[in-house]
């Protein structure tokens, strides 16, 4: 994924939030800290209290400011917290062509750790949609972790990929999908497991459209995503399967426990969306077998 340098990006309506937070702790981390923080990306909750060395700073302010230094395209390429709030210009583009009734939600760059009415949002728990909030919340430093210490998939595409399924939990909160199939528990056919598949489904749908927004001057705010970069997002997406995680883990492979689908669903919902688009994107009405 790679934006025109050109592209003028500056009228986001994003905004940075927090200060001060770090993972703490010497030594060399294994791969169960990767599993760790793969879990806390993709189920909202914080399992950090696993890595056995993770703080945060007591004196986080919750103050709210805008991406400084975020105008052009070329910024968002050079930069992780740039880079998401201009796409959240393409995505909000987007899904006003989608959904008649579309309303943007509200973006925060998490800078260390900020309260917010779902708990706590962090490098230690990944991005996350909020519902009653109607705000979606990523810290940047989550990737370089992923990037820089554990050789983790986190290119640019496989950013957007998870800003992208964070955006699809903010159309199912539109379009009513959380009360029309409440959680019902856990297993490969759980609404919970087609909840997430649906929005692996909404962010390949994105990523396809997503060359066509513009910004105000009629300047494509991206250039079309190459092969390798899909193969990016993809990886990204097999490797917060649920089969995935429990063998990385060292356990079983479980689909009674799934709560978001596999590697093989999540990669091939992804794949729907981006081939056949959001209306497509419906996992609500497919057999079990189908998903």
């Amino acid at each position: 994924m790679t934006f025109n340098d050109n592209a003028r990006v500056g009228g986001n309506s994003a905004r940075r939030r927090g200060k001060g937070a770090a993972i703490a702790g010497g030594g060399v981390v294994g791969l169960g800290a990767v599993v760790v923080l793969l879990l806390n990306l993709f189920t909202g909750g914080d399992f950090s209290f696993l890595l056995g060395g993770a703080t945060q700073n007591p004196g986080s302010d919750p103050g709210e400011s805008e991406i400084a230094n975020c105008e052009t395209g070329q910024d968002a390429n050079a930069r992780d917290d740039c880079r998401l709030a201009a796409a959240s210009l393409a995505l909000d583009e987007f899904w006003t062509t989608q959904l008649a009734d579309y309303r943007a939600p509200q973006l925060i760059v998490v800078d260390g750790s900020t309260p917010t009415q779902c708990g706590t949002a962090s490098n230690s728990v990944g991005p996350f949609y909020c519902p009653p909030e109607e705000t979606v919340y990523v810290d940047p430093t989550f990737f370089a972790i992923l990037r820089e210490q554990f050789d983790a998939s986190a290119g640019p595409l496989a950013q957007l990929y998870v800003l992208a399924h964070e955006y699809g939990h903010h159309i199912q909160a539109l379009t009513g999908v959380f009360e029309q199939h409440p959680d019902n528990g856990t297993g490969p056919d759980s609404n919970g497991v087609r909840t997430e598949l649906q929005a692996d489904c909404y962010a390949g749908a994105w990523v396809a459209g997503m060359s066509v927004a513009d910004d105000e001057t009629g300047t494509p705010f991206l250039q079309a995503p190459t092969p390798t970069q899909i193969d990016d997002a993809l990886n990204a997406a097999a490797a917060v399967g649920d089969d995935h995680i429990q063998q990385e883990s060292g356990g079983i492979v479980n689909p009674e426990s799934w709560t978001h689908g596999s590697s093989e669903q999540r990669q091939r919902w992804f794949n729907v969306g981006y081939a056949d688009g959001a209306a497509a994107c419906d996992t609500f009405t497919v057999s079990g077998a189908q998903l």
